[in-house]
């Protein structure tokens, strides 16, 4: 599972949204997005960051990337993601 910290009116987050889609569907991979603005330890932890792409839940995913998506990282994620078991 990913999980994509966002926000309205953010065309980074639109932009990560986008680029996240097809590289998400080819691992068979979920995407939680989650306004950080609705939370706020959230929007606290990581509020000039979004777009935050998480590997796991908001509660405990580790950080991928922010900003801009790094496909490389993301991939390399899920794909050890399939060895853990």
């Amino acid at each position: 599972m990913l999980t994509l910290l966002s926000r309205a009116y953010c065309h980074l987050c639109d932009e990560m949204r986008e680029a996240l889609a097809p590289l998400a569907r080819r691992h068979g991979a979920t995407v939680a997005e989650v306004d950080v603005d609705a939370h706020p330890e959230l929007e606290a932890r990581y509020g000039e960051l979004v777009p935050v792409l998480l590997l796991g839940t908001a509660a405990d995913g580790v950080e991928l990337c922010h900003y801009r998506l790094d496909a490389p990282a993301v991939e390399r994620a899920l794909a050890s993601r399939g060895r853990i078991g």
